[in-house]
């Protein structure tokens, strides 16, 4: 088919090669896609694996010059980049963790560079790349590293949006990590890409307080009075929906999350159980703040299933049908109002 002017190239790393990310890319490319889908691999891992799982599939040299074609079902494109050692399903190896960086590195600059409009990545396993001597503490802050911006982290399941202040820190560390500014420029982000990435015009963003019941007027903690309540003051004044902050154990209701566009949580472990219990499997992680389009799935690597078969394709579905809309500035409907 000829390309046009909205046809996009998608980027899409499978992230760690022993767990369930090679599957999930190898399942992708089953079907056919009004994209273009380039698998940043290595290609000897995507054809071993696709035969122990009994599928068929093609893989065509990328050529980043070459014309933009759709994705046919059965085939995919792979920009090839070997792994220092053969992978086992099911099994880490640290010595293919600079692969795995590698991986993604390459889809990050080809999204600068111009060569992809996205890039969908497949899970990584944070602790097998920490014990191979790499200090990585997740895509989000890695993906920030090579394209600069300011990385906020929000997952998104129909009915629902969570953005984070603060995303893989210890929870000893969370309430330092809150602060007048960063605080400041994560809401000052998740308005502006909820406006220029989803198409909602004056967006309204429920706020979780840190403490118990929002710090029961400061009896509890005085996060919420004297850093969340002042920077949501000062925001309201600029013209931001803001309301908050809310005791995040009765904020994830009805009364609340019909009428608001996205939930701001203060810590990982505040926000997400809710997220995923809602959408497990049909969930989206999306990075905002960047000069670039960045989703993944919502779940990890899932080693027990690599190779089985036994996986659900709906989150990297959903990952890939973000990145073509954010991509195309179209709207996604991860909320239902």
């Amino acid at each position: 088919m000829d390309a046009t002017p909205t046809l996009k190239r998608i980027a899409v790393t499978p992230g760690e090669p022993g767990g369930i990310g090679p599957d999930l890319c190898i399942m992708l490319a089953q079907q056919s896609h009004a994209c273009q889908l380039v698998a940043i691999a290595d290609p000897d891992l995507l054809m071993q694996r696709a035969e122990s799982l009994g599928l068929k599939l093609e893989i065509k040299s990328f050529d980043p010059l070459s014309e933009l074609v759709e994705q046919s079902a059965g085939s995919i494109s792979v920009l090839p980049v070997k792994m220092n050692v053969p992978a086992q399903s099911g099994q880490l190896n640290m010595e293919n963790s600079r692969y795995v960086l590698k991986t993604i590195t390459r889809a990050a600059k080809g999204c600068i560079e111009g060569s992809f409009d996205a890039m969908v990545t497949g899970p990584v396993h944070k602790g097998v790349i920490n014990d191979a001597g790499i200090v990585f503490s997740g895509h989000t802050e890695y993906i920030a590293g090579i394209t600069g911006g300011h990385p906020v982290m929000m997952l998104a399941t129909p009915g629902l949006r969570v953005a984070l202040v603060t995303t893989h820190l210890p929870l000893a560390d969370v309430a330092a990590a809150i602060t007048h500014n960063r605080l400041r420029s994560v809401l000052r982000i998740l308005a502006q890409d909820l406006q220029t990435r989803f198409n909602v015009a004056n967006p309204k963003i429920l706020v979780c307080g840190l403490n118990p019941h929002a710090g029961e007027n400061g009896h509890l903690g005085l996060e919420e009075k004297e850093i969340i309540e002042p920077v949501l003051e000062n925001l309201r004044e600029q013209g931001l929906d803001l309301i908050g902050p809310l005791p995040a154990d009765t904020l994830f209701t009805p009364k609340y999350l019909d009428t608001a566009d996205a939930v701001l949580a203060m810590y990982h472990d505040q926000g997400l159980p809710v997220l995923k219990y809602k959408g497990f499997g049909n969930a989206v992680n999306i990075t905002l703040g960047l000069p670039i389009v960045r989703t993944s799935v919502d779940h990890g690597t899932a080693l027990d299933l690599a190779g089985t078969g036994s996986i659900d394709t709906g989150s990297i579905e959903y990952a890939l049908a973000t990145a073509l809309a954010m991509s195309s500035s179209s709207p996604i409907r991860t909320h239902d109002a």
